[in-house]
């Protein structure tokens, strides 16, 4: 059986921390910031974990 490839697409958007979980940033954060209130570009900044639903399937394709 040959390795898994990994997904080059999903490598990208995602990093592992220390602890083994999934980092991810958000989404809505590229244009249109004028109707986007300064609370929530503020909060989109930061990244978020990946939830435990999407966490196999993002951890095989890494």
């Amino acid at each position: 059986m040959p390795k898994m490839k990994t997904h080059k697409g999903t490598a990208k958007r995602f990093k592992k921390t220390g602890t083994g979980k999934l980092k991810r940033s958000h989404a809505f954060t590229s244009h249109m910031f004028r109707n986007k209130s300064q609370k929530q570009k503020r909060k989109l900044r930061k990244s978020a974990i990946v939830s435990s639903g999407d966490y196999k399937r993002i951890k095989d394709m890494i």
